[in-house]
């Protein structure tokens, strides 16, 4: 498995729907957003959507593996991958939006990402249909955010 920057054409829309349920959504950050992905023999397993906001900060829109390919490591890695290339595109923050529970919000918290602020209802608002976890609706969204360290080419 190898991880590297492609471009947004090259990400399976059914991948990206893995992390977001609306193709609408999707639609309003993927073209001018740069796009990472976990490829193994070409084919794209795992993806990650970061956009560039103001100076010095990006936001994560999408983080997804392939059902088949979950719990391998493969988001962890290609995000690792994904925090140490930012840098180099002059990012100092990242950003992100995810639910108030679930694995996606244990999966940022052990890559170091902290709770910045709460979004209520944000999944009531935005998407035409509920979203549920484990039985349970999303309704409020959690803003995390992460203070990237500067590189060794970037201290010198």
């Amino acid at each position: 498995m190898i991880n590297l920057e492609v471009e947004s054409s090259q990400i399976p829309l059914d991948l990206l729907l893995e992390a977001d349920p609306s193709e609408a959504s999707i639609s309003s950050y993927l073209s001018d957003s740069w796009c990472f992905a976990a490829l193994d023999k070409g084919q794209v397993f795992g993806v990650c959507v970061v956009k560039p906001q103001r100076f010095a900060l990006a936001e994560i829109y999408n983080v997804a593996v392939s059902p088949s390919h979950q719990g391998k490591g493969i988001g962890t890695k290609l995000l690792e991958f994904v925090l140490s290339q930012l840098p180099n595109k002059g990012v100092k923050r990242v950003e992100l939006g995810t639910g108030t529970f679930g694995y996606q919000l244990i999966y940022y918290q052990r890559l170091g990402f902290r709770v910045d602020a709460i979004i209520k209802d944000h999944f009531l608002l935005n998407y035409s249909a509920p979203i549920f976890e484990n039985g349970i609706q999303h309704k409020d969204m959690l803003r995390l955010y992460l203070q990237l360290k500067k590189t060794i080419e970037q201290s010198h």
